[in-house]
């Protein structure tokens, strides 16, 4: 994927972020002005294509270069599916950055009229009911290609049947600019 001068600071600054923890010389990172404005990321490492650590903001609270160094530190030593990354696992472990755009809410009258509204390939997902919350990048429809399939999987995520339905569920729907490390 061409990544532009932003994804191309956010991909250093993250993987500068990671490698600080192992003592490892830091990239320059090239200036940017968006860096310093508010900014919510997601980081996702992987290896060999499959999933190492994912963790990121929904919403835009601190400066954007600050988001993403702390979602990578988070990703690859707090993401509770995993171990904490190795000093050796560094530089088989590819860096992806998702900046999000601000989610909007999505108005639906019951699980059918929700699922028709979603955009696959597209759309982001937070889903929310009572203190319960869970999100799936635009990235997981790759793999979760069923709209069905797809909001299945995040109330399973969110710690709830799959099959659950309740009135009080929300939905808001968020796209994002990706870039990822070659």
């Amino acid at each position: 994927m061409p990544t532009d001068a932003l994804g191309s600071s956010l991909l250093t600054l993250a993987r500068n972020a990671i490698g600080q923890r192992f003592g490892v010389g830091e990239q320059p990172v090239a200036a940017h002005p968006s860096l310093q404005e508010p900014g919510a990321t997601f980081v996702t490492l992987t290896q060999q294509g499959q999933l190492r650590g994912c963790i990121g903001s929904l919403e835009a609270h601190r400066p954007l270069a600050a988001d993403v160094a702390e979602n990578a530190v988070a990703a690859a030593f707090r993401d509770p599916r995993f171990p904490p990354l190795s000093e050796d696992e560094l530089a088989r472990t590819r860096v992806e950055v998702s900046l999000l755009e601000p989610a909007e809410a999505l108005t639906f009258t019951d699980d059918n009229d929700a699922l028709a509204r979603l955009r696959p390939g597209v759309d982001g997902l937070i889903l929310k009911h009572g203190s319960r919350r869970a999100t799936f990048l635009p990235q997981v429809w790759e793999s979760l290609p069923d709209r069905r399939r797809f909001l299945e999987q995040l109330k399973l995520k969110a710690g709830l049947p799959a099959d659950f339905w309740d009135g009080q569920i929300t939905l808001a729907r968020y796209g994002v600019q990706k870039w990822k490390e070659d």
